[in-house]
């Protein structure tokens, strides 16, 4: 699958402190510690709807890191999937009369759009479900030779199960309790009381072909991917196990990147499937999570055809801390907008303040869990100075606009 248009960051003098995260599975910041290429998954779109700022702030979550640990001299080694098979596609699809396929296509055409808008430096591997159900009819082939995998004894659908105690280490990624992991199982496309079940935790590795819905064949009977095991095998066939990070929104913690880790771990014994589990807040609209239930989104696209400049969605979307459940309204795109104008302005003075600390001060902010608050803060800082006091640096400005560009993917 192809992936946006690549993004032209400058190169600003000096490098970047090492990056540190919070990792969820330790509950901990720690240190990233990658060799010359990091290595970093991410959790892509099921393409049934437009991107709203609720994807957006997760893309742009991992943007950032991808930023900073470009800064800081790593090649960077990103992979995304694109969930382009799966029943959420297909109930839309059959609500508005299309094919699947082409409603698949449209979205991912405008997620792209969406990316390119908002300066999202690309993955290297962009790779829909689809294109590696090849990988994933091999991985669960595997997964049943191992014991880590059953078939279910239904003749009608004999769906193929992942037994959830194939590793010892389950629920470490998480850390949930099993009340929890049985509570969000059932909310978050599980099936617990699917009858011949082994366990009610066991998770849907492969969908046997029922009418009306696509299939591909395979050894144990032709159906569809179960929902984790398609981000198992494409970052196992992308970056192999203990890649650096795995990425994506809170709500992907479980079941999704638990299962993927273990279905993963299950074959590649004793091994940690990311060394570290990254998870980017929710975001909320006038106090309400948004979701396609509640009808309550705000799409990247729709700001943009208003005139919203994509950098004020960055601004608006870091003006929080990336772990943080926040709130997106009115009043936060006003002060966005504005802080953008106040940044462009003091960017197209012929010159300002001295800005080696200011660009230290935003590197070493990124670097401690992408801590933008204070990031935005020290740019906010520069750009007073620059407006009110002036300054003899001809190469500020400059500067300025060109970390900020880098680091932040903010044009000035």
């Amino acid at each position: 699958m192809q992936s946006w248009s690549d993004i032209d960051v400058p190169a600003v003098p000096g490098s970047g402190p090492p990056l540190r995260l919070f990792d969820t599975a330790d509950a901990q910041v720690r240190p990233v510690t990658p060799g010359a290429t990091a290595t970093m998954y991410v959790c892509g779109i099921t393409p049934y709807d437009a991107t709203h700022l609720g994807h957006a702030a997760t893309y742009l979550t991992f943007d950032l890191v991808h930023r900073v640990l470009r800064d800081a001299g790593h090649r960077v080694h990103y992979v995304q999937n694109v969930t382009d098979v799966d029943d959420p596609l297909f109930e839309r699809a059959d609500r508005d009369g299309m094919d699947w396929r082409e409603l698949g296509s449209r979205e991912i055409a405008l997620f792209r759009e969406d990316m390119t808008a908002l300066r999202v430096v690309p993955p290297r591997d962009y790779i829909g479900a689809v294109e590696s159900i090849g990988e994933v009819v091999e991985l669960v082939d595997k997964l049943l030779a191992s014991g880590a995998a059953y078939v279910l004894d239904d003749p009608e659908y004999p769906d193929v199960y992942f037994r959830h105690d194939a590793t010892e280490q389950f629920g470490y990624e998480s850390g949930y309790d099993r009340e929890t992991m049985a509570r969000l199982f059932a909310e978050r496309g599980g099936d617990p009381r699917r009858p011949g079940k082994r366990d009610a935790l066991d998770a849907l590795l492969w969908r046997t072909a029922r009418p009306g819905e696509p299939s591909w064949p395979a050894p144990f009977g032709a159906g569809r991917p179960g929902w984790h095991i398609e981000c198992a095998a494409i970052a196992l066939n992308r970056i192999g196990p203990e890649f650096d990070i795995q990425g994506g929104g809170s709500d992907l913690i479980y079941p999704h990147h638990e299962y993927s880790a273990a279905h993963a771990e299950a074959l590649v014994a004793g091994r940690r499937f990311a060394r570290h589990y990254v998870h980017a807040g929710l975001i909320a609209l006038d106090g309400e999570k948004m979701s396609k239930s509640r009808g309550n989104l705000v799409f990247v696209s729709r700001l943009r055809r208003s005139g919203v400049d994509p950098g004020a969605i960055r601004l608006g979307l870091f003006a929080g801390h990336y772990r943080q459940d926040r709130e997106w309204n009115d009043q936060v795109l006003a002060e966005a907008l504005a802080r953008l104008d106040r940044w462009q302005r003091a960017a197209a003075l012929s010159s300002g303040p001295a800005a080696d600390d200011t660009v230290a001060r935003l590197r070493q902010h990124l670097a401690d869990d992408l801590d933008t608050p204070k990031a935005l803060a020290a740019v906010d800082s520069w750009a007073r100075q620059a407006l009110d006091y002036g300054g003899p640096d001809r190469s500020a400005p400059g500067l300025v606009a060109d970390a900020v560009d880098a680091l932040l993917g903010i044009r000035l």
